[in-house]
């Protein structure tokens, strides 16, 4: 896996009464391009109809970043796509896109940036803020009052800089209440500096929270649009190991205590049996922990040296399905099934060692088919990792 990691994570609360919101944001990777693509709409107004849009442009927006057109010649395809408003004359979506392509190692991260009439983007070296230059291109199209302006800019990302993107429902928090004139841009500014300096290491999305939350608090706790915010983190990555099924052969348990032991990161065991072949290799004892539990899966354990010790299939399966529904960890019980998530989603490379020992308890027929065999959950928890949340995962067998 690569020293390198491209972090982008986003967090967003709707307008107060919507239950649909009126940013979208949509995540893609194209391995076979080394490239990313992040796009960030604001459709006209709040709820279905501004979701309708948004949506809209931001599917245009990403399917035209993966094609070989230019970004500045898609910008301008997509403008003359959307609809003009009939009453206030002015464009029924705006969108940010932000291109980002990279070499096998990590190395030359190269950002193409597209934004049209959302708040400009914000860049930072640690907690400093970077200045630099865009491109403007005017269009005047036939339904618009005035004519519009499309940004463009290109530059490279090195480690330890953020790109931080945003919908005009963050600069415009507090707007007549706490603030006069709003949040605007150099409040937000100055806020992600100060939360740089605070935790240096401060994920994209605990970043993005952060930013969101704050902005509807200038809102008085009721957000008076819909916020959204978007940060890209060039950093080295976090890992974690997911050990999970005992060894093939007995023999094979030092081995797996050696790649427990020589690993740098979170490290996991998911599985009684599983549990038990560790704490025996490490001399370490096993306890019950009743401090986090639900009736959904079974309570974890706690051992020295692990962060995380759970049952196995059952918690397995719960994780997959949490992933697969990208549920909100607000929402969820405080169970071992929750905690994995947390620390999944805290990871940027993800390693799981797989047993391929059967256990016979798996053969009872009063466990549900759903849950399926190890191989097949695993299989979901990479493909949910690496589709949905962008994250590198690696698999080996014992």
């Amino acid at each position: 896996m690569n020293n390198i990691f491209i972090d982008v994570d986003y967090a967003q609360i709707y307008k107060h009464g919507q239950k649909i919101g009126g940013d979208v944001f949509l995540l893609s990777r194209n391995p076979d391009n080394n490239q990313i693509v992040s796009t960030l709409s604001d459709g006209l107004g709040s709820g279905v109809k501004a979701n309708v849009l948004a949506s809209l442009t931001a599917h245009m927006a990403h399917k035209l970043s993966f094609s070989p057109i230019d970004l500045d010649h898609s910008a301008e395809i997509i403008m003359n796509t959307l609809p003009v408003c009939k009453e206030r004359k002015i464009s029924y979506s705006t969108f940010t896109i932000a291109d980002i392509r990279y070499k096998e190692n990590m190395e030359n991260i190269e950002v193409n940036l597209v934004e049209y009439d959302n708040p400009l983007s914000l860049r930072f070296s640690g907690p400093d803020p970077i200045s630099w230059e865009r491109t403007k291109r005017e269009l005047q199209r036939a339904a618009a009052f005035k004519k519009e302006v499309i940004q463009h800019s290109s530059f490279r990302m090195d480690i330890g800089e953020r790109l931080v993107m945003f919908s005009d429902g963050v600069t415009q928090s507090g707007l007549g209440k706490s603030l006069p004139l709003g949040w605007r841009l150099d409040g937000v500014r100055k806020f992600v500096s100060e939360e740089i300096k605070a935790n240096p290491d401060i994920s994209s999305r605990e970043l993005s929270r952060a930013i969101v939350q704050k902005a509807c608090a200038l809102d008085g706790l009721c957000s008076k649009d819909d916020i959204t915010c978007v940060v890209v983190y060039i950093r080295r990555p976090r890992r974690t190991l997911v050990v999970t099924g005992p060894p093939f052969t007995k023999e094979a348990d030092e081995v797996l205590g050696e790649k427990i032991r020589a690993f740098q990161g979170r490290k996991i065991v998911s599985g009684g049996t599983t549990a038990l072949i560790v704490s025996r290799l490490f001399n370490k004892k096993l306890t019950v922990d009743l401090s986090c539990w639900s009736p959904d899966v079974p309570p974890a354990s706690k051992m020295e040296g692990i962060d995380l010790v759970t049952e196995g299939m059952l918690t397995l399966s719960k994780v997959a399905t949490i992933l697969e529904k990208k549920q909100n960890l607000a929402d969820l019980p405080n169970d071992p099934a929750k905690k994995f998530v947390e620390i999944l989603l805290d990871s940027d490379q993800v390693h799981f060692i797989v047993g391929t020992k059967i256990n016979e308890a798996h053969q009872d027929p009063n466990i549900p088919v759903e849950i399926g065999i190890r191989r097949t959950i695993i299989g979901r928890l990479r493909k949910a990792l690496e589709e949905i949340y962008i994250k590198e995962t690696s698999q080996e067998y014992l």
